[in-house]
């Protein structure tokens, strides 16, 4: 699809197998999704401009590679995101981090925002969102329209899973903001949820049902 990039590596396709199993415990679930996003993060950011530095080594003076620009962003959609997160500032610790409180209305399946909370100076920093699931689009969607209201410009959406609805929506909304998955899923049931995904992302990693 375009603009999507699916991140078919081994590992990543491995442990997410794991984590559908309806019998991976919660503590496993969690241990999981914190390693995956690791993984993931490292696709994601595959691409980040770099400068170069002088630098001394204990031999000699070396220029050397260094991450050119303002310190990242990432942004977790609660409640699920924070699952991701954790794996993401253990790779990437000097980030800085917006959290964005929006749930799915279970009548209406549209998004209700509750908390936003963002670095300043989005305008100038790479902006990668993150949340578990890509469903019906809609919490997502909203997501970013906030961080776009705040002046973000240069972001990426970074999820486990996504649905076709959920790509085709987010995508009509947010045409300038690709989206990095590690499996396009078959669809969305009557009640929104990704067939055959995992379940309930924020349920499975904190006990909650």
């Amino acid at each position: 699809m375009d603009g999507v990039t699916v991140i078919a590596h081994p590992l990543v396709q491995h442990k997410l197998t794991i984590m559908r199993k309806k019998e991976t415990s919660t503590a496993g679930f969690r241990r999981l999704l914190r390693e995956i996003s690791t993984l993931l993060c490292y696709e994601v950011t595959r691409d980040l401009e770099m400068t170069m530095e002088t630098i001394e080594t204990p031999m000699q003076t070396i220029d050397a590679p260094v991450l050119e620009g303002k310190k990242l962003v990432f942004a977790s959609i609660l409640r699920a995101g924070n699952g991701l997160l954790e794996g993401m500032l253990e790779l990437v610790p000097s980030a800085r981090v917006s959290h964005i409180g929006v749930y799915r209305d279970h009548d209406t399946l549209e998004a209700v925002e509750y908390f936003f909370k963002a670095p300043d100076n989005l305008d100038a920093r790479l902006i990668i969102v993150v949340d578990p699931m890509l469903a019906t689009g809609n919490s997502s969607i909203a997501a970013v329209d906030k961080l776009k209201e705040r002046g973000a410009k240069n972001m990426r959406f970074l999820c486990l899973l996504a649905a076709p609805e959920g790509i085709k929506n987010f995508r009509e909304a947010h045409p300038d903001v690709p989206i990095f998955t590690a499996s396009i899923d078959s669809h969305l049931n009557e009640q929104g949820y990704i067939m055959p995904g995992l379940g309930d992302a924020g349920d499975r990693m904190y006990g909650t049902k």
